[in-house]
C-alpha cells in the first residue's frame, strides 16, 4: 500500500473561523520556552522502526539540547513504526515514525533560559539520515496575568 504523506497527516478540521485565536485581555510578557515542530522526510527507514536506537537518539538529542531526561517510553508498532516520548524535567520530546513512507513527526518543548531545542533537532536529524526536514521554531510565552505571579513548585526547573 502505498500512501502519501498527506493522507497520513490531515489537517485538523479547522477552518479560519473556527482556529483558536489569542485571548486579547492577556498581555504577553516574557517567554517560558521554546517549542519546535520537526518534519522529518526521506529517513533511513531500518533506523525509524530500530526502537532501541530511537531510544538512544532520543536520549542523545535531551543531552545535546542541555536538558534532563526523566523518563523515556517507547512502543514500536507492528508491521512498522514507533512512537516515543521522553520526559524531561524541562518539557518533553516526542517522535513518530512511518518507515515505509521515510517519515517521522518531533515535538521538542523546552522551557528555561539553559536550553537549546534546536540543537536536539539537529541530533534527530543527523541521527535519521534525513534527506530533508522542516524545522519550525516559537516562543512559548507567558501570559501576563500570570507573569509577576509566583508558580508551584518553586523550584521546578521551568
Amino acid at each position: 500500500m502505498n500512501q502519501r504523506l498527506a493522507s497520513l497527516h490531515p489537517n485538523p478540521g479547522w477552518s479560519a473561523d473556527d482556529a483558536p485565536k489569542p485571548n486579547p485581555t492577556s498581555a504577553i510578557t516574557d517567554a517560558v520556552g521554546k517549542h519546535c515542530i520537526l518534519e522529518l522526510y526521506n529517513c533511513d527507514p531500518s533506523r525509524l522502526d530500530d526502537e532501541a536506537f530511537l531510544r538512544e537518539t532520543i536520549t542523545t538529542a535531551a543531552k545535546r539540547a542541555g536538558a534532563t531526561l526523566l523518563n523515556l517510553i517507547t512502543h514500536r508498532f507492528e508491521p512498522q513504526g514507533v512512537t516515543g516520548l521522553a520526559l524531561l524535567a524541562e518539557s518533553h520530546i516526542s517522535i513518530h515514525t512511518w518507515p515505509e513512507s521515510g517519515y517521522a513527526a518531533v515535538d521538542v518543548f523546552t522551557c528555561g533560559d539553559h536550553t537549546m531545542p534546536e540543537l536536539a533537532c539537529q541530533v534527530l536529524v543527523e541521527g535519521l539520515a534525513a534527506a530533508d526536514h522542516k524545522l519550525t521554531s516559537f516562543r512559548r510565552e507567558t501570559p501576563g496575568s500570570i507573569a509577576g505571579s509566583e508558580r508551584e513548585p518553586l523550584l521546578a526547573a521551568c
